[in-house]
């Protein structure tokens, strides 16, 4: 009975879960979505939908500039957290705990708060519209989260394996590469997905420092389907079904790092 009930359990939360995803999906196939029809298992198939989307929407050059800003996030972020990591978990320095704190505080202000002041710098700096500008944005919001976590992963690697690479001849970058790498790699593919959801998914940003149609990301770009008087479903559902693969995508391929990091760093030196 106690095997029973867990079962139900999984299958409804798998239920509650999937079963927007599913509807998503059938929608954005249904040749009758913008008809009325509500059903469950359409009746009419069609790949309409996403060609309208792809197409005449303009869809797929907002995917490829959402791409753009999320793998730039990404790598970028990847990069300057983990030596900012290092550096904070390694050295003592002055001020270090003040830094530390501050990067704490930027996570609690609220994005809406600073989309007047970020608008006028960009503005300042030239930046508005272009899509390098939305991801030093990104960049910013993303690395307090980045710095915080990878900092965790760092402190927890023992000094002394860095001090027995030392000793066998290793120079610094060696063992960066060969030692502490390896071993911090889960949380940098931790905050690697974090990153490119926040890129991939942010709209505030987006909406306000865009003004060309042709820089918009798939988050504003999603709202040409939504019109004043009616919506049309298929193609939000469609756009909305293309918006969610890379993310998957990108999830599957880090879950895959993630696991093999894990293991990585203990056979490396």
């Amino acid at each position: 009975m106690r095997a029973a009930g867990k079962w139900l359990g999984v299958a409804g939360v798998l239920l509650f879960t999937l079963f927007p995803v599913y509807l998503m999906v059938v929608t954005a196939l249904n040749g009758e979505a913008n008809a009325g029809s509500r059903t469950l298992w359409p009746t009419e198939w069609t790949l309409q939908n996403f060609a309208y989307v792809v197409g005449d929407g303009g869809f797929g050059r907002y995917l490829a500039n959402s791409l753009v800003v999320a793998l730039g996030t990404v790598l970028a972020g990847a990069a300057l957290a983990l030596l900012a990591a290092v550096a904070v978990s390694r050295f003592r320095f002055r001020f270090r705990t003040s830094v530390l704190v501050m990067v704490l505080i930027i996570q609690m202000v609220p994005v809406e708060a600073l989309v007047i002041p970020l608008f006028i710098q960009a503005r300042t700096l030239q930046m508005l519209d272009t899509l390098a500008g939305l991801t030093v944005v990104y960049l910013a919001f993303s690395l307090p989260f980045a710095i915080w976590t990878l900092r965790g992963f760092v402190a927890a690697v023992p000094v002394e394996l860095e001090e027995a690479a030392y000793l066998d001849g290793a120079s610094w970058g060696r063992m960066f590469r060969s030692v502490l790498l390896p071993l911090v790699a889960p949380g940098l593919v931790a905050t690697s997905v974090f990153s490119f959801i926040v890129a991939w998914n942010e709209f505030i940003f987006a909406l306000t420092f865009m003004s060309d149609d042709q820089n918009y990301t798939v988050a504003v770009g999603l709202r040409r389907f939504f019109g004043q008087h009616a919506t049309d479903w298929g193609a939000v559902m469609a756009a909305s079904t293309l918006i969610t693969i890379p993310v998957m995508v990108f999830f599957v391929i880090a879950q895959k790092r993630l696991t093999d990091g894990l293991v990585a760093g203990a056979v490396k030196g």
